[in-house]
């Protein structure tokens, strides 16, 4: 029991709360990237592929502390190009920032030139160890981040492990109703991709050293949810007056 000593240390417990708190707002793009790529799948794959996603993560995150003195050389400059000196921290925020804003732009695209409903038979011909590799990719790229962030904040490795737990429970607890609201909604889909190219972009400037201020971006991403949502609202609204009306 005196490995959970910790939480009753008033300022140990403090700095749980605030890092799980920080955990949490950073794993929205996890949830985001995941619910898009498992809406191509049935429904029990995409579940499973929701499970082994946010299980890797944890996976990822938790292995990643037990290697903090790596983890912290990741930030020493190892490639120096013009006015800039790239780590490999930067390198691999620079890849997945590219990564996002290229998957994001391919499913924009077959979005606007795929006029027709995607049948479960499509659904299925999606591959699913493609889909998996895919999460795995962008579950490395946010563990390092998140870590990183992590080290900054706490000092106490017990703290950091449990903030880790309760967001990814947290993650996986909000990840179904996402990816389902997402499937239900296609509206919000275009809008989940928008969020991916923005956060793409932010991966992108924080390679390069410029950091564009996480809360800039979510409370852009809450802003544009809130009307999306009010605007689903009001197109069910209609849709059942419609079903009313031809009723009556």
């Amino acid at each position: 029991m005196e490995y959970f000593s910790f939480l009753t240390d008033p300022q140990l417990l403090g700095a749980l709360v605030t890092l799980a708190a920080l955990e949490i707002v950073l794993g929205i793009d996890n949830v985001v990237f995941i619910s898009i790529l498992v809406s191509k799948l049935p429904e029990e794959q995409a579940k499973r592929a929701r499970q082994i996603g946010l299980g890797l993560a944890l996976v990822f995150r938790i292995a990643l502390l037990f290697v903090l003195s790596w983890i912290m050389k990741l930030t020493a400059p190892v490639i120096s190009f013009s006015d800039y000196n790239f780590s490999w921290r930067d390198i691999i925020l620079l890849v997945g920032g590219l990564f996002l804003i290229a998957k994001a732009i391919h499913e924009i695209h077959n979005l606007i030139e795929d006029d027709h409903e995607v049948s479960i038979g499509d659904k299925a011909k999606a591959a699913f160890s493609f889909i998996i590799m895919q999460v795995i990719i962008i579950d490395l790229v946010f563990s390092v981040d998140s870590i990183i962030t992590a080290v900054g904040m706490a000092q106490d490795i017990r703290v950091m492990i449990a903030a880790v737990l309760v967001a990814v429970a947290v993650m996986y607890m909000a990840s179904g109703p996402v990816s389902d609201f997402i499937t239900k909604h296609p509206t919000t889909k275009m809008l989940a991709l928008a969020f991916l190219i923005l956060i793409g972009v932010a991966l992108v400037a924080d390679g390069f050293g410029v950091h564009i201020p996480r809360a800039y971006v979510y409370s852009s991403m809450a802003f544009a949810g809130i009307v999306e949502f009010f605007n689903v609202l009001a197109s069910n609204k209609r849709k059942a007056k419609k079903r009313n009306d031809a009723v009556n």
